[in-house]
Formats: C-alpha cells, structure tokens, sequence
C-alpha cells in the first residue's frame, strides 16, 4: 500500500531538500529540488544564448537562426501587446519567456522536476511582475492618473464607487491569474503524462498503440510548455501596455 502511494502521480511535484544548508534566523536555506532545477535552466538558458552568438555569421547557423527566431518572436509579442514604449522592458520580458520555457521544457525531462507546477513559484513570478506593472504605472501615470484608471470617463457618479471596487479586485487578482494558470496547466499536463506512462506497460500486448499514443501526449506537452510561456509572456505585456498608454 505504501509503495502504491510512494509512486502516485502526484508524487512528482512533492518538494525536498537536495543540498542540506543551516538556517538562518530560523528560516531553512537548504536547496531544494525545485530551485536546483531552476538554477539548471538559468544555466541552460544562458549557455545556449552564449554557445548561439559566441559567432554571429553572416549565413547563420541553425542554432544562431534559432536564437535568432526566439529573438524576433519575443519582440513581436512585446511590440504588439506593449507598443512601442514597452520594448523598454524588452530585456526582462525576453528573460522571462525564456525562463518559463526553459523551466516548462526541464520539467519534461524524465526524473526531473518541474518548478512551474508548484504553485508558490508561479505565484511569487506572477506577484513580482504585477509589483514592478504597478510602480510603471504609479511613475508614469501619478497616483491620481492611477486611480483614474478604475474609473472610466463618463461613468455616473453614483455607479463610481462600484465600479471603482469591481475594477479594483479585477485588477488585484491578475498575479493570481498568472501564476494559477501556469501552476494548473503544467501540473495537470505532467500528472496526466504520469498517468498514461502506468498503462503502456500493462497494454504493451495490443502493440505499438499505447507508446504512440505516449509520444503524442508527450509531445503535445512540449506544446503546452511553449504555449504557457508564450500566454504568460503575452499577458504581462498586455498588462504594461495599460500601464504604458496614455488616459486623457
């Protein structure tokens, strides 16, 4: 019964120390499964990106033309959802889709982990996009011009105060957004993969049908890897691009 329980499909997302550390004012410090495989992927990210430009031919390569490709698609997603002023923020947009990718994709891996499905990671992203839009917005705009941006012109006045409360949860609730949809989708991708891998064996009598069938999923989590990064992406641009524009 234990050994069932010990390989349930939830099991994977389970969170441990890998290198013990002291605490520090009571706070554990140790690394866990979690941030090592974070690290990996900032490390995988950044040593790709190198390995990509270390020769910036003239006839590019098929990694350069990769890099290349990733660079552009980025930046089209910042341009159209942000404008032009967010291409400003350019850099840490195209940091943070190639950090959720790179995580998603790790996640993957077989024995690996998947940082992505733990929901207090993808909230604290989430939450700290949201933090940074806010103070954007706060600059730019001046608390009056921030304000202004719950209430909408023309709006009687005694419907304001509603929609002043309505606009307001709306626009609290966009970290939760964020990191839930994330957090939801990988978890429910991988959960199901682990599922599905249980059967193959016992149906390996009716043939190939359940390892193809395997592949497909997989593959149409490598999908779902990309879409969650691209969505997540695309919303917080979305999100600069009210912070951004102009209220007259």
């Amino acid at each position: 019964m234990s050994e069932n329980a010990h390989h349930g499909p939830l099991d994977q997302f389970a969170v441990s120390p890998v290198f013990e550390l002291p605490k520090i004012l009571g706070v554990d410090t140790s690394i866990t499964n979690s941030a090592l495989f974070m690290l990996v992927a900032v490390l995988i990210t950044v040593i790709a990106f190198l390995f990509a430009t270390r020769r910036r031919a003239t006839i590019p390569g098929r990694v350069q033309s990769l890099a290349e490709i990733t660079y552009q698609f980025v930046h089209g997603i910042v341009e159209e959802n942000a404008g032009h002023a967010g291409l400003k923020y350019f850099p840490f947009l195209f940091s943070l889709f190639l950090f959720v990718l790179f995580v998603n994709f790790i996640g993957l891996v077989p024995t690996s982990f998947a940082p992505t499905s733990q929901i207090i990671v993808t909230l604290g992203m989430g939450a700290f996009v949201f933090i940074c839009i806010t103070l954007i917005a706060l600059i730019k705009k001046g608390p009056i011009g921030f304000l202004k941006h719950f209430v909408p012109s023309g709006l009687p006045l005694w419907i304001a105060p509603v929609m002043f409360l309505i606009e307001m949860v709306s626009y609290l609730s966009r970290p939760f957004s964020l990191g839930i949809r994330l957090a939801a989708n990988m978890t429910a991708g991988h959960t199901l993969i682990h599922v599905i891998a249980a059967f193959v064996a016992p149906l390996a009598l009716f043939g190939i049908l359940p390892i193809a069938f395997l592949v497909f999923m997989t593959s149409f989590e490598f999908f779902v890897a990309i879409l969650q990064a691209y969505v997540f992406t695309m919303l917080c641009c979305m999100y600069l691009g009210e912070a951004l524009e102009d209220h007259h």
